[in-house]
This record gives structure tokens, sequence and C-alpha cells, in this order.
């Protein structure tokens, strides 16, 4: 029989980092680990889908794609906000307060 491997699960909720290390049977796919940490069951309760994406240090990965000892499987959530358009917002609002200190209508 294989030396049983340990992989760590996280997942990042708002205000919150979830991890649990699972020690497991080899072969083991990114799902197996998904389910035997537990978290499954905390996403689906916390964040209301079955199925998020994972990964494995930021690279997006499939269900079945086996894994080694001392990989960390990332539980990815919907974002929140487009990343590019909150950029832009935060962008344009120090542009307008820039102006508005050039225009000395920001001195109080």
């Amino acid at each position: 029989m294989s030396e049983a491997i340990e992989v760590d699960v996280v997942l990042a909720l708002p205000g919150e980092c979830l991890r649990r290390r699972v020690c497991l049977q080899p072969p083991v796919s990114a799902a197996d680990a998904f389910q035997a940490s537990g978290l499954d069951r905390i996403y689906r309760e916390r964040v209301g889908a079955d199925t998020p994406p994972l990964g494995v240090y930021g690279r997006k990965i499939r269900y079945d794609q086996p894994l080694n000892g001392g990989e960390r499987l990332e539980i990815y959530r919907p974002l929140t906000a487009d990343p590019r358009q909150r950029r832009r917002a935060r962008v344009d609002a120090r542009r307008r307060d820039e102006r508005a200190a050039a225009d000395g209508s920001g001195a109080g």
C-alpha cells in the first residue's frame, strides 16, 4: 500500500480563512481532497453553490486533477465586483480629488 499524502485545503471567505489538512491514500484527486476536508459543506452553506472552481497555488485545475503531497488546494468563490471596474473607479476618484485640490475647492 502506498504511503498517505497530506494536502492543505483552503477557503477564503470575507473576513475569514478556513484551512484543513487532509491525509489521504493515493491516488488523490482534487475532488477527493475537497470532499474530505469538509469545506465542501461550508462552501455550499455560505456561498450557495455546489461546484466552485478549484486551484493549486493560484492555477485553476479540474476536479479530476491528481494532487501530490504538500500541495495546497484552493477553493475559489465568485468575485463580488469586477477588479477592472473597481480599479477604474479608484483611478477616477483619485483624479477628481487631484482636480479639486488643484482648483482650490478641496481646501477647507
